[in-house]
């Protein structure tokens, strides 16, 4: 049996097997182990749930989320419903920096606004993730904090000396453009990978990272 087959078939369990995924309507596709899924689910939260399922095999080094939201009649609210409903959720979230708002256009949000650090964007982002009636999140929330590029790179390259998940012997590099970070280098899993962009997006003054980290498998 081919390795190609053996990938395919590995993710179409896992998706079968994950409780939080209807997987009914979702076709997998691999080459060499670039994986993409397509098809509909439900909901937003399935969108993401899917696309971590499938990295969770074993062999899937790239992912390519071609799924399409599509809403239940029972679950679709009118922009103006939605948008009111998000900007709730993002000002009842204590995480959420003041400032950040939402609209919302056919189930799609749109988040803006200025924050200081990237984990006010991901707690916007969660913040509106799970509500009914969102088919999309774009973040297109700024992120503004004084801080020279040289401290930057010397504050990211910490981060990932102190993380766990990451091994002593990683090859993982930075470099600081502005307040831009290019992460390359090799990462064993996809867990590994998102360990690094975390602890990337938590560093005082990276305002961007650009991924070309490759995922071994």
């Amino acid at each position: 049996m081919s390795q190609t087959k053996d990938i395919r078939d590995a993710v179409e369990r896992e998706l079968g097997y994950d409780p939080l995924v209807d997987d009914s309507d979702i076709s997998v596709k691999n080459i060499n182990g670039d994986v993409a899924l397509n098809g509909t689910v439900p909901s937003y939260p399935q969108y993401l749930e899917a696309a971590a399922a499938a990295r969770r095999v074993a062999g899937v080094k790239k992912l390519q989320n071609h799924l399409e939201v599509v809403l239940p009649a029972e679950d679709y609210r009118d922009d103006a419903t939605l948008t009111t409903v998000a900007n709730n959720a993002l000002t009842l979230n204590i995480a959420v920096p003041d400032g950040v708002e939402a609209t919302a256009k056919n189930g799609n949000l749109t988040l803006a606004g200025t924050v200081s650090h990237g984990t006010g964007r991901t707690a916007a982002e969660r913040a509106v993730t799970y509500l009914t009636g969102v088919r999309n999140v774009r973040d297109d929330i700024d992120i503004s904090a004084g801080a020279d590029p040289v401290d930057v790179t010397l504050g990211v390259q910490d981060a990932l000396d102190r993380y766990a998940l990451i091994p002593d012997d990683s090859d993982v590099a930075v470099d600081t453009s502005g307040n831009t970070v290019t992460l390359t280098g090799h990462v064993r899993t996809w867990a590994e990978h998102d360990a690094v962009i975390d602890a990337v997006w938590m560093a005082t003054g990276v305002y961007d990272v650009t991924d070309d980290l490759y995922v071994t498998g």
